[in-house]
């Protein structure tokens, strides 16, 4: 199953709203507010590269106060 981690930057003030409504999408399997360049990292694991970018473009970054995101597709375990 294809996994990823994603970067995401957040509007000031939003992390914990934004971290609990991540941590509602099915796809993200761990999801963490960090200190940093970015705000929160969420682990997505998805059955196909297809599903995993669907959550990305169309969960993720479609979530009010979410600025910006950054995705790492793991090539190998």
């Amino acid at each position: 199953m294809p996994l990823a981690f994603v970067l995401i930057n957040v509007e000031a003030g939003s992390d914990k709203e934004v971290l609990e409504n991540i941590k509602k999408i099915s796809e993200v399997k761990q999801a963490y507010m960090v200190y940093g360049v970015y705000d929160l990292v969420a682990i997505l694991e998805a059955d196909t590269l297809e599903k995993l970018r669907e959550c990305v473009t169309k969960k993720i970054r479609q979530l009010d106060k979410v600025r910006s995101t950054m995705t790492m597709i793991v090539m190998e375990q």
